[in-house]
């Protein structure tokens, strides 16, 4: 496995695991639909959050942030409503979130969480 996917990995177990420590229950890891892949899957009461996760050893090349471009957006929408249709309706309310993690192979990774970005 390439350097690069390894730390992508990482960096979704330190997301998974900061949800979790946050009141949010996984419902689903690496769903794979027509458009792509959705990262997480959580709920915590009655929010379902699509999780975008980004991952970079450091911020030399950009916040991970910068990686959700427009079209990024669009593609997460898509697999939203394909995960929807997958599943059946959601109750509550579903959001587009995004999670940024750096230095992921530290003991304290940092972890940044934004709400409805897409």
């Amino acid at each position: 496995m390439a350097e690069k996917d390894r730390l992508g990995r990482r960096g979704e177990a330190v997301a998974a695991e900061w949800l979790q420590a946050h009141g949010y229950a996984l419902l689903a890891r690496n769903w794979r639909g027509a458009s792509g892949e959705l990262d997480l899957i959580a709920r915590r009461g009655h929010v379902t959050a699509f999780v975008e996760v980004k991952t970079r050893s450091s911020v030399a090349f950009g916040h991970p942030f910068e990686a959700i471009t427009a079209e990024k957006a669009a593609r997460l929408r898509r697999l939203v409503a394909e995960w929807c249709r997958a599943h059946g309706p959601v109750r509550g309310e579903t959001r587009i979130d995004a999670i940024a993690v750096l230095d992921a192979w530290s003991a304290s990774p940092t972890v940044e969480h934004l709400t409805a970005v897409a």
